[in-house]
């Protein structure tokens, strides 16, 4: 079943808010097989930063927060296995919680993602909630975030950030690094990803996170290089083509053990003709 979780964390109308309806318009659930649940009623507004939190529209942010958990925890509950089609990376605590609810335990996490989301309130130099859902999932922090997902949902040891390219940048932000966890994630940045071989780190992947029982995959678009996808509001050099993308998502989408899926930051207001977004679409249906 699709689930769209339509809201942007900037905090403003538009941008990747309107995915969910154009991803549906071009016919994603239809090309998964899935059936469409609709959209959440969750937005996200206001460009005011919450003294406790750090968070642009503080209240909207948790508010989803519980929306999102409800939803996804009735859903697997039913037996579903939901896909949600956002809006942004601040979608994912509220599945993963919404998982761990249903499932009665944290559970593991391919984060497949063109940046390494460990921000918190203090270090984003944006507020926008998309900077932080690694530390939300791992219980690290904004503190009132991760009380709304009911503490930590996910396993550090099987959380794997995977596809980043922002290392300089969250350094040069005085953002946490993940070697500087008590208990770090598994990290296959772009670079280790091709020294591997693609294909052979979506196997491993697949097997280090779905052996060990159920996960979640979350894929962000801005892990696609930006000349091959730039309908996206933060866009990198040096991301993954189209046939890399398939070679790492194959193996995790077919694990026996996937519960649910999360996809975010597809921006159509950047996509003149939807031909991105045709594309990406083909993408996840192969």
């Amino acid at each position: 079943m699709t689930i769209g979780v339509p809201f942007d964390s900037v905090g403003r109308g538009g941008g990747t808010e309107t995915g969910p309806a154009t991803l549906r318009e071009l016919g994603l659930p239809e090309a998964l097989g899935a059936r469409d649940e609709g959209d959440l009623a969750v937005r996200i507004r206001g460009d005011e930063r919450d003294a406790d939190t750090g968070l642009l529209a503080s209240d909207d942010v948790l508010e989803n927060t519980a929306t999102i958990r409800a939803a996804v925890a009735d859903a697997i509950a039913a037996g579903e296995r939901p896909f949600l089609l956002g809006g942004c990376c601040a979608e994912l605590p509220g599945a993963l919680a919404g998982a761990r609810d249903a499932l009665g335990a944290p559970l593991g996490l391919a984060h497949v993602d063109g940046h390494l989301d460990l921000y918190d309130g203090e270090t984003s130099t944006s507020g926008e909630a998309a900077d932080m859902p690694i530390s939300v999932v791992l219980g690290l922090g904004p503190a009132a975030w991760v009380e709304a997902a009911g503490g930590a949902a996910a396993v550090p040891e099987r959380t794997a950030i995977v596809g980043f390219r922002d290392r300089a940048e969250s350094i040069a932000d005085g953002m946490r690094q993940p070697e500087d966890l008590d208990r770090p994630p598994l990290l296959y940045g772009a670079a280790e990803l091709r020294e591997q071989g693609v294909a052979a780190a979506g196997a491993e992947l697949a097997e280090r996170l779905g052996g060990a029982g159920p996960f979640w995959l979350h894929l962000d678009v801005d892990v696609l290089d930006e000349a091959i996808f730039p309908a996206t509001d933060y866009p990198q050099p040096d991301g993954l083509d189209w046939e890399e993308l398939a070679a790492l998502l194959s193996p995790l989408a077919a694990a026996d053990t996937l519960v649910g899926a999360s996809l975010a930051c597809y921006n159509p207001d950047k996509d003149p003709g939807l031909a991105y977004g045709r594309r990406l679409v083909a993408a996840l249906a192969g």
